[in-house]
């Protein structure tokens, strides 16, 4: 657990026994604070499940707007991208007085009010991606409530329409019964069993894809997809840009970074698990993607989940779809504890900043755990889908903490260790962030702008 953070300086060597990340720098430099039994390789499974999240679903939909190759190398650059601002996060650990934390080292070169606006950030991000979690959850097993992509959940094709196997009923059980025993745990390394179970899921749901497509194109009811996109069916070539949040967001972890680090046995391996992670959802992001296009092609969704549903139209069994979607709705029980642990530490430390650790008063973490539950359970009840809020934030709050904080951190270079290579990376990363968020807001607005004015000519005949 992290708790919460002091945001000032600190002077080097009170920290406790520590390794210095920067040998050069050894001299009243950093110092790790002791870590705990975590391996590399439980570190591995956390990290990638911290990555692995709702990007699954997504990628397809990215993929069918850039195209397949574009979008291969936007999941490349994206992955390298995050590579690098994790370093930079790393590289800066350790210099505060406080315990390590991304609010620390954001607090360390901007003082409080870069902390606070961290917290914001990781705040907004993680509610979204939650409440997306439970929304997909409670739609799989119930059912869609409303919209264009209506769909039966698992529970209504088996037993029918039934009070038990109403949307709220399922979100509920779901919230109480299976994922509040989870949130409860205080260590991020006591779900590193979950963790693992979670990325076989998805690696199950990329098999099931992967058969299903395979078995579509050989029975030919399906095509290769295109490797380029198609501009035809583009209203704006800057359509393009609204694919690049996806891949973002689909690429933030880093608030799961320093929690999972400060329980390795070996603080130092955490770059070499991050980059494992990074490289292993690279791949798994890249064969969903493109399998998922290849088996739905020009009518794959931005929920893929709801193509599944309907029909692969491959003609294999119905079971086989509702075993992808069962994986998949899995994969999201056992990622929520990883990404609640974040925002409750998030939460805590803008509302109750300077008390002891959350993990140490009981009270304090139930309490917090439960009205967070709440108030997640009635916002995926109250918003039957948010996938233009969460593309929002991706283009905004996402992009701030996966890329743009990191790159400012480098570049505030508050004890003077950045080179100028890395300087240049941090600006490049900045730069590119800030415009093709901006070009993605833009062409979203103007697409439900463009929407609501056919919309209203369509009543008006």
């Amino acid at each position: 657990m992290t708790p919460a953070v002091s945001t000032g300086k600190g002077a080097g060597g009170e920290h406790g026994v520590e390794e210095p990340l920067l040998p050069e720098f050894s001299g009243g430099g950093p110092r790790e604070a002791p870590g705990g039994g975590a391996s590399v390789c439980g570190a591995v499974f956390n990290v990638s499940t911290s990555i692995i999240g709702a990007g699954i679903m997504s990628i397809p939909a990215a993929m069918r707007v850039l195209g397949v190759l574009p979008a291969l190398l936007l999941i490349a650059a994206v992955a390298a991208l995050s590579d690098a601002s994790v370093e930079f996060m790393l590289r800066y650990t350790g210099w505060d007085s406080g315990p390590p934390s991304y609010a620390g080292i954001m607090g360390d070169a901007f003082g409080r009010a870069g902390a606070k606006a961290l917290n914001v950030c990781i705040a907004f991000t993680t509610t979204g991606t939650l409440v997306v979690y439970l929304i997909i959850i409670g739609d799989v097993m119930s059912g869609s409530v409303g919209g264009g992509d209506e769909h039966a959940g698992v529970l209504r094709e088996l037993f029918g329409e039934q009070w038990w196997t109403a949307r709220e009923v399922v979100i509920l059980v779901t919230a109480v019964v299976v994922l509040l025993p989870l949130v409860l745990r205080r260590r991020v390394d006591s779900l590193k069993f979950t963790s693992a179970v979670s990325i076989l899921l998805a690696v199950v749901f990329m098999l099931i894809s992967l058969g299903i497509a395979v078995y579509a194109l050989f029975s030919g009811t399906a095509k290769m997809p295109p490797m380029f996109p198609d501009f035809s069916r583009l209203h704006s070539p800057f359509e393009l840009f609204t694919a690049v949040p996806v891949i973002v967001v689909a690429f933030t972890f880093h608030f799961n970074v320093h929690p999972i680090r400060a329980e390795m046995s070996k603080t130092s391996d955490m770059k070499t698990a991050v980059r494992i992670s990074v490289v292993l959802c690279a791949v798994i992001y890249a064969l969903v993607g493109f399998f998922g296009f290849l088996l739905f092609g020009d009518a794959t969704m931005a929920d893929v989940l709801a193509n599944f549903d309907r029909s692969s139209g491959a003609g294999v069994p119905q079971a086989l779809n509702d075993a992808a979607r069962l994986s998949y709705a899995l994969h999201l029980v056992l990622v929520f504890p990883l990404l609640l642990f974040s925002l409750r530490v998030n939460v805590d430390e803008l509302l109750f900043p300077g008390r002891r650790p959350l993990a140490t008063d009981k009270r304090r973490f139930v309490t917090l755990t439960a009205v967070l539950m709440a108030v997640l359970y009635a916002l995926a009840i109250a918003i039957p889908s948010i996938w233009t809020l969460f593309e929002y934030s991706g283009s905004t709050f996402a992009v701030c903490i996966s890329l743009i904080f990191p790159g400012a951190i480098v570049l505030r270079d508050a004890h003077g260790i950045a080179k100028s290579k890395d300087k240049a990376l941090a600006a490049t990363m900045i730069t590119m962030a800030v415009i093709t968020s901006s070009v993605a807001i833009a062409s979203n607005v103007m697409s439900s702008i463009s929407g609501m004015v056919e919309g209203g000519h369509t009543a008006a005949s």
